[in-house]
């Protein structure tokens, strides 16, 4: 069951386990979700913002429709404020930075994602460096992306030489075994609050 930090009568704040997915898939055998766990509590619960099935983290759901919109706006005109931690392979040269590959859907290899300079949409991802491990090979790295594509933390990494530890799509294999799941996590989330107008401020230890 996803964590429930937050919740008035018209948000949620939920942390969400890694494996789990944000809404349910086309097959039976996905249709275990965070929305179909929180529906029998929360029939009116809308989903604003999703996390891919092996990142763990902050989630925004809204209550009803009128907050949904309220919502979705705020995302649309980057007024939710979302920070990401991962550990990826390799050691990443430059402190701190940008990725800024244009992204769009791999559609023969759905649900992958490929950069693609003449169609693909606007990516820009920043990142800082929180730590090296020069004996292990890898780098713990903070990241704000500034736009929202699919997969685009995923991405950036890999197309710049570091993939995440334990990424089961863009990870090679042994890349993919360096870890028991894919160490990505939506650790900080920030926005106003559509009704009342308050800041709002949430983080989540990051379990890896």
């Amino acid at each position: 069951m996803p964590q429930i930090l937050y919740n008035d009568n018209g948000l949620l704040v939920v942390c969400k386990p890694a494996g789990l997915l944000s809404q349910p898939g086309r097959r039976p055998e996905k249709w275990d979700s965070v929305i179909t766990r929180l529906k029998p509590a929360y029939p009116d619960a809308v989903v604003v913002h999703r996390l891919d099935e092996p990142t763990s983290g902050l989630m925004m759901l809204a209550l009803g429709q009128a907050m949904s919109s309220g919502l979705s706006k705020a995302f649309r005109e980057r007024l939710v404020h979302k920070r990401y931690e991962a550990i990826v392979d390799g050691l990443i040269k430059d402190d701190q930075g940008s990725i800024d590959f244009p992204l769009i859907a791999d559609w023969p290899n759905r649900p992958r994602q490929k950069i693609d300079f003449e169609t693909g949409k606007p990516s820009l991802t920043h990142f800082q460096v929180l730590e090296r491990n020069v004996v292990e090979n890898w780098t713990r790295v903070d990241l704000e992306p500034f736009t929202g594509r699919s997969h685009q933390l995923r991405m950036h990494l890999m197309a710049v030489g570091h993939a995440i530890l334990g990424d089961p799509l863009y990870a090679s294999p042994e890349i993919l075994a360096r870890a028991p799941r894919m160490y990505l996590h939506a650790r900080h989330l920030s926005f106003a609050h559509p009704i009342t107008g308050d800041t709002m401020v949430f983080d989540s230890a990051v379990p890896f």
